[in-house]
């Protein structure tokens, strides 16, 4: 059930991903990330009565599951999910998928510090595995014909938010799983954690005229793709969170982020390879999945 959970938890973050592909140019991501945020909060919080009706057990709140969940809401959901927003938009889906399937490096060293799963040298060798995929996935400038690649900046931008987004996932992830060791709630500690980076991006936005200008001037399939990705992440959400109660934390962490078995196919045959996979990346997505199955298998 444990292995289950995270792959139904990696085909959702997946989505999300391809979905914030159309999201990101029809509404900036300053805006759409507030539709996103309360979609995070509203659809775990319809699901959650359901859950309780249907729970042979009673309800109980905890003060210190919700506060972990918050603060993992707080690193994972406002930096984590945020900066990956900024990833997709400058570096595409399938490389954005690439930075985010590193995440359990950061997951294995967390849960090491903070839940005593122990890291061996055979973890730390697949670790420099991983990180020389992602090496290999990330373009080189100059060798591609005029505005068909991504320029240096974008690049250094790109890694830069993609850097933030795996620290953020994976540490955040860490949390999550501490959460749900004394504390079982799936579906309300997502709802605990969304308002929790509902809050800090409310603290962190000053133009408030221009939010309300997107808002108001944006069309309805732009705010539905938000909806889409604000639906997408919260079931993901809920879903590693249960496989956490079943398996390690780093394992669970392991599996989510196997989503470029999904992202890239889609990039292949639906975007007709539109962001430049050429077997340069694909060697480095091979290494990286490579890495996190020998890490599962472990």
């Amino acid at each position: 059930m444990g292995v289950t959970f995270a792959l139904l938890a990696m085909v959702f973050f997946a989505s999300n991903i391809i979905i914030t592909r159309y999201a990101v140019v029809r509404l900036p991501v300053e805006a759409g990330f507030f539709v996103v945020l309360a979609t995070n909060i509203l659809f775990p919080a319809f699901l959650f009565p359901f859950e309780l009706a249907a729970r042979a057990s009673p309800w109980s709140w905890d003060w210190k599951g919700a506060g972990m969940f918050a603060l993992g809401g707080v690193i994972g959901t406002f930096l984590g999910r945020r900066m990956l927003f900024d990833a997709v938009r400058l570096l595409g889906p399938s490389r954005a998928s690439v930075f985010h399937s590193t995440a359990p490096a950061f997951a294995l060293v967390g849960a090491w510090l903070l839940a005593d799963e122990r890291l061996g040298a055979y973890e730390i060798g697949l670790m420099a595995i991983v990180w020389l995929g992602l090496w290999f996935t990330q373009p080189r400038a100059g060798t591609a014909a005029p505005g068909s690649r991504l320029t240096p900046a974008a690049v250094r931008k790109g890694m830069l938010a993609g850097l933030l987004t795996v620290a953020g996932f994976g540490v955040g992830n860490v949390l999550r799983g501490l959460a749900m060791r004394g504390w079982d709630e799936a579906i309300l500690g997502t709802v605990v954690s969304s308002l929790a980076a509902l809050a800090c991006q409310v603290l962190a936005t000053r133009d408030w005229g221009k939010i309300a200008r997107l808002l108001r001037g944006a069309d309805r399939r732009a705010v539905w793709l938000y909806i889409g990705c604000g639906i997408t992440t919260a079931l993901g959400s809920i879903f590693v969170a249960l496989a956490m109660t079943h398996i390690e934390i780093a394992l669970a962490v392991l599996v989510v982020h196997t989503t470029p078995l999904v992202i890239f196919p889609v990039s292949v045959f639906i975007l007709k390879n539109r962001e430049e996979l050429t077997p340069r990346t694909l060697v480095g997505a091979f290494l990286v999945l490579s890495g996190i199955a020998l890490l599962t298998l472990r």
